[in-house]
């Protein structure tokens, strides 16, 4: 659609046209992302011949058919561009031995020009620098960036509950209460009578079941193995002469003691 527009209105309209050409130059043109360098010449630039190294071949950023080639190919001056019309470099700025600023610029007449991108080169490396609204652009996409974060983590606290309704829940509010609030030790219920005498019964038990083997006098002294006395098994005859004893005893057992029923009652016979 621009193009036709180009084509209808070719003079009336020169100052937007010019202006669409430009924008449409920044669209076919966007290497803002890429950056170039040879190695070769950084040593040796100088405002003499950065020109000679921004229109290297492998320079993306250099564009073959300007009017600089058609200079250089006819061996002129950079000074017979004022007399030609159409796509030229320009030395616009340098600061040795480390800024140099070129510019690209539609040419119309020897006094009027278009700019349409500057480079600068910077220790030997050739950026493209952006636009007015590729900057604006960034900083725009930026702030947008910032609030859509700042909403999500605001969103991220917020509650609801049907019977509460609404409500904020920070963590860190939290953490201030719980630092704040003294925390409360519990209280040890004293123990009983009946407990502490039980554990005193259950210890004593135990230490009779399972006598200490070693004890130690003093922290830090070699232990010192307790001498458990066994009481002496008696022997196996006296054993067996108790139970033969024990045996005649439970042989002769007490008289049964008189039935307390009455005598059956004597009934008188049918004759």
């Amino acid at each position: 659609m621009c193009t036709l527009y180009l084509h209808v209105y070719p003079y009336s309209c020169n100052k937007t046209c010019n202006f669409i050409r430009y924008l449409l130059l920044l669209l076919d043109n966007n290497l803002l992302g890429i950056s170039w360098v040879d190695s070769g010449w950084v040593p040796i630039l100088n405002p003499g011949n950065v020109l000679d190294y921004f229109s290297e071949r492998s320079n993306p950023f250099y564009d073959r058919t300007c009017n600089n080639e058609v200079v250089k190919m006819q061996r002129l001056t950079l000074e017979h561009l004022n007399q030609m019309v159409g796509v030229e470099y320009i030395l616009l700025h340098a600061q040795e031995p480390i800024l140099y600023i070129i510019r690209k610029q539609q040419r119309q007449s020897p006094t009027q020009v278009i700019p349409l991108s500057d480079y600068y080169i910077i220790a030997g490396v050739v950026y493209q620098a952006p636009d007015l609204g590729t900057v604006i652009g960034s900083r725009v996409l930026s702030a947008v960036h910032g609030v859509q974060s700042a909403f999500d983590e605001a969103m991220s606290y917020c509650r609801y509950h049907p019977s509460k309704g609404y409500w904020w829940h920070f963590k860190d509010q939290e953490e201030r209460d719980a630092k704040a609030k003294p925390k409360s030790k519990k209280k040890e219920e004293p123990s009983s009578l009946f407990q502490r005498q039980r554990v005193d019964t259950l210890l004593l038990d135990l230490r009779s079941k399972f006598p200490p083997m070693f004890y130690q006098p003093k922290p830090g002294e070699k232990p010192i193995p307790v001498e458990v006395k066994k009481e002496t098994e008696p022997p196996v005859e006296l054993v067996k002469q108790e139970e033969r004893e024990r045996e005649p005893a439970t042989k002769t057992s007490a008289p049964a003691p008189p039935s307390s029923k009455p005598p059956p009652e004597k009934r008188a016979r049918l004759q």
